[in-house]
């Protein structure tokens, strides 16, 4: 029972305010205050009444508030990201208002429009990194999307880690290291070489956890002869590559909006290149200062370039291997394979090959024997025999 009904039932019984004031530890104003407002309105008295005031001179305009919710509206069908800052963004530029983030996410909350996650991991508990200058480091990955004719496909992205710019988006049936190499040596003649590339350990970009039989691939070769530092994610650690992952995220919901799904690659291709133009041009984002576009910071600032030398970073392995009945065997170098010729005089015979970058040492496995000593020649597919060195 309220003392609000305590109070109003003694004084009704007889009791004067005084006494109640005493009994109850209130004020006989306060009381004199509560009867009133009894003999008023009744039973509605015992109910402690609102302390909200009647006008709000600080709030925010009705107006204001509906733009809030169109502008929230309008992006998410658009697949554009629609949080406060976003919103905030485009109201100090698009309407000429200046809303504070809080203010935002109060009213988008008080509509509705967000979905509490309690469970989700906070922010500051993550060590975020990103590079200094623009071309300091490209991140990539490839994600699945299926067109509409359940039709599966791969798109391959290269992202700017420093200033979010998107390098390169395309779509392939399927995504090798012959295009991996493609899609990279398109984006440097357009962009430059950058210092660094990060991906995950797929095997399009790096075979360091396939045993090494096959060598480099053609992506890690080319990072070598170039003098580009490769970087790569640990085991199970996503969060490595959390820009390119969260990339993905973002095209796809653009892709999910759009009207139609595309029904082949080349629509796919169109589609993702009008999504490149509007991310790096048009849509501010909110890792940058001030909300920049991120061309707005990738086509100003100074870029870096590979300064680091790879000269001692050899590529040394060792070959157990059998010479065929044509006197040759095969190696894999950069993703490719070539034939060495030894000699039909020694075929069957089991070699070690001492590999060291291009420079190969054929050996008789049995007898010690040095068979051939050769620089591969990255040009031809076969190795002919040629005289041996005086050397």
């Amino acid at each position: 029972m309220s003392k609000r009904r305590l109070v109003i039932t003694a004084v009704l019984s007889g009791a004067s305010q005084s006494q109640a004031a005493r009994d109850y530890g209130v004020s006989q104003g306060w009381i004199s205050r509560l009867m009133a407002r009894y003999a008023l309105e009744g039973e509605a008295a015992f109910e402690a009444r609102s302390r909200r005031p009647h006008r709000s001179p600080n709030a925010t305009d009705p107006v204001v508030v509906a733009l809030i919710v169109a502008i929230r509206a309008e992006l998410a069908d658009a697949g554009h990201d629609a949080g406060p800052d976003t919103i905030t963004w485009h109201l100090e530029h698009h309407h000429n208002l200046s809303v504070s983030r809080a203010t935002v996410a109060r009213h988008l909350t008080r509509a509705g429009l967000v979905t509490p996650e309690p469970k989700k991991r906070p922010k500051n508990s993550w060590t975020r990194f990103q590079a200094a200058m623009p071309n300091e480091t490209w991140q990539s990955d490839f994600t699945h999307y299926r067109l509409a004719d359940s039709t599966d496909t791969e798109i391959l992205t290269w992202l700017d880690d420093c200033t979010r710019y998107a390098i390169s988006i395309t779509a392939h049936t399927r995504v090798t290291t012959p295009i991996v190499v493609a899609t990279f040596r398109n984006a440097t003649r357009q962009h430059g070489k950058p210092a660094s590339t990060l991906t995950d350990n797929g095997m399009v970009f790096t075979v360091r956890f396939s045993g090494g039989k096959g060598g480099r691939n053609a992506f890690e070769t080319l990072l070598r002869r170039w003098n580009i530092t490769q970087k790569n994610s640990r085991g199970n650690h996503p969060q490595t590559c959390g820009k390119a992952e969260r990339f993905q995220q973002t095209f796809k919901r653009w892709l999910a909006a759009q009207p139609t799904q595309p029904e082949n690659l080349p629509d796919l291709q169109t589609l993702l290149d009008q999504f490149r133009h509007e991310y790096n041009h048009d849509r501010p984002h909110r890792s940058l200062p001030h909300r920049a576009v991120p061309a707005a910071l990738y086509d100003t600032l100074p870029k870096a370039t590979p300064i680091a030398t790879r000269a001692t970073d050899s590529h040394d392995r060792v070959r157990v291997d059998r010479i065929d009945a044509s006197g040759k065997i095969t190696l894999r170098h950069g993703g490719r394979l070539y034939s060495i010729g030894i000699g039909r005089a020694h075929a069957r015979t089991r070699v070690i090959a001492l590999v060291h970058d291009l420079d190969i040492t054929i050996i008789d496995r049995t007898t010690g024997e040095i068979l051939r000593q050769l620089t591969l020649d990255e040009s031809r597919h076969y190795q002919p025999i040629t005289p041996t060195s005086p050397q």
